[in-house]
């Protein structure tokens, strides 16, 4: 830390006192279902000639209380809850259709509540379950991740746990089976999307009703606004946030997305403008302070970056991305020693997060730290095997120590993934050219040819340097 400037060093001096090592007590999946699936139970929701109008799941959360989302029991003159044989008519209680939550009276249903965790808690990439009834009155589990955590605290949740329809209003719970949101689903272009509101949001709900403030909910506005970053609609996204913030001018979260898709769209002072107006609505929006020095950082404007990043980081110092984001601005001013601490910090937090991983061997490479760049490239490659730009500079590390032979195979791996990858055939033809298998080196050339041939050109003259006496020669 000898380079680093004193808010930065307070900055990591606080997260790591902050980072205590906790032994978490996790659950495999059948341990899961069978701590919850007693909270587990089907809604029927009636019409006014008592029709079955919606099927879905909910969650015991006090005995006779039972919470699910409001789209199940949306325009219902009647509900039924089932658990199990167990049939027991039930009344709307409390309803936030702002927030999709509704929690319905059924006195007399049988079954465990769930033990509540917290939203709040949660990282991306973590296991979650979640556990809802199928349209065939099953109780089932799913397995995924935390995808994404948007807005909060508490944050809004999507994960990659597979659902049907019946199970809207289901739980997701975390490896220990504390419920830490209440499923919803969200369909588009063939796709379900699944996100779950957080667990907390149930506490802030009071009897009675209170519906959405506009013609659209604050989450109906939301979970459009994932979908279409994760289908990486730029356009759509930012005709739906322009319509969004139009309805609800207050809202950090609407201003949040207008500058990702700004962003994305490369109309980065329109980006920027976006997010400090959500940073005028919510000063403590860590997100919006790592995306807004991130824009920055694309246009240079590096000391206004590295701002926002500790910005970000003094709100949350466990939040990985601006740790990583921070390093890259480092490595964009050649201050590669700061950037590799903070790198650190990030793959401290998340020891999966492959991004870091690939910035900390870049860094490494660029103080010539060659065996710990191919440390860290091996880790990407541990993570994720299909990573040609990863197989690609491990190729050159091993090149930089000589080792052609290894330096050869990592990128025969890079062209089997990617076999367009001029800079790899380049690199291969070179290691071969060293090693001196000069056929193998001279079939790269006939390879580069067709996809670069300056380049091709350049890695023949490598090969075969031009005669340079005889052309003084012919002068």
């Amino acid at each position: 830390m000898m380079n680093m400037p004193a808010a930065l060093k307070m900055i990591v001096a606080l997260f790591i006192l902050a980072t205590i090592p906790v032994e978490v007590y996790s659950l495999t999946p059948d341990q899961v279902f069978g701590k919850v699936k007693d909270a587990i139970v089907v809604v029927n929701t009636f019409d006014s000639y008592g029709r079955l109008k919606i099927q879905g799941s909910g969650v015991i959360i006090s005995p006779g209380r039972i919470a699910t989302n409001c789209q199940v029991v949306k325009g219902g003159a009647s509900y039924k809850v089932c658990r199990g044989k167990q049939i027991v008519a039930a009344a709307m209680y409390a309803e936030d259709r702002d927030k999709d939550i509704c929690i319905l009276d059924a006195r007399g249903i049988t079954g465990k509540p769930a033990q509540f965790g917290k939203a709040a808690g949660l990282k991306i990439g973590i296991p979650v379950y979640a556990v809802g009834a199928s349209e065939e009155l099953k109780l089932f589990i799913s397995a995924g991740i935390v995808a994404q955590l948007r807005g909060g605290p508490p944050p809004f949740i999507q994960t990659t746990a597979a659902l049907s329809h019946g199970s809207n209003g289901g739980g997701l719970f975390d490896v220990e089976g504390r419920l830490v949101g209440l499923i919803t689903l969200y369909s588009e272009g063939g796709q379900n999307f699944c996100f779950a509101m957080p667990v907390e949001w149930i506490d802030q709900l009071r009897p009675g009703r209170k519906t959405a403030a506009g013609s659209r909910s604050r989450i109906e506005w939301l979970k459009r606004a994932i979908v279409l970053e994760k289908l990486k609609d730029w356009e759509g996204l930012l005709d739906w946030c322009l319509k969004w913030t139009k309805s609800e001018p207050l809202n950090a979260e609407a201003r949040y997305n207008l500058g990702i898709a700004n962003g994305n769209l490369k109309r980065y002072n329109h980006a920027i403008e976006a997010f400090r107006q959500a940073l005028h609505i919510n000063p403590k929006y860590a997100e919006a302070w790592n995306n807004l020095g991130d824009t920055y950082r694309k246009l240079n404007r590096y000391n206004d970056a590295i701002e926002s990043f500790r910005k970000a980081l003094r709100i949350d110092p466990k939040y990985a991305d601006p740790w990583n984001n921070l390093g890259v601005a480092y490595g964009e001013l050649k201050r590669h020693d700061d950037a590799i601490e903070v790198f650190r910090q990030a793959l401290r937090i998340n020891p999966e997060y492959a991004d870091a991983w690939y910035n900390l061997g870049i860094s490494y490479g660029e103080l010539k730290q060659y065996n710990d760049a191919i440390e860290a490239f091996s880790r990407i490659l541990s993570i994720n095997p299909e990573d040609a730009e990863a197989w690609y500079n491990l190729g050159i590390a091993y090149g930089e120590l000589l080792l052609h032979d290894d330096a050869v195979e990592a990128f025969r791996k890079a062209l089997r993934i990617n076999p367009k990858y001029a800079k790899a055939w380049y690199s291969i033809g070179s290691a071969y050219a060293l090693s001196g298998k000069r056929a193998d080196a001279l079939n790269a050339v006939r390879e580069l040819k067709r996809l670069d041939p300056e380049r091709a050109k350049g890695l023949l003259n490598l090969i075969e340097p031009p005669d340079t006496t005889a052309m003084t020669n012919r002068k």
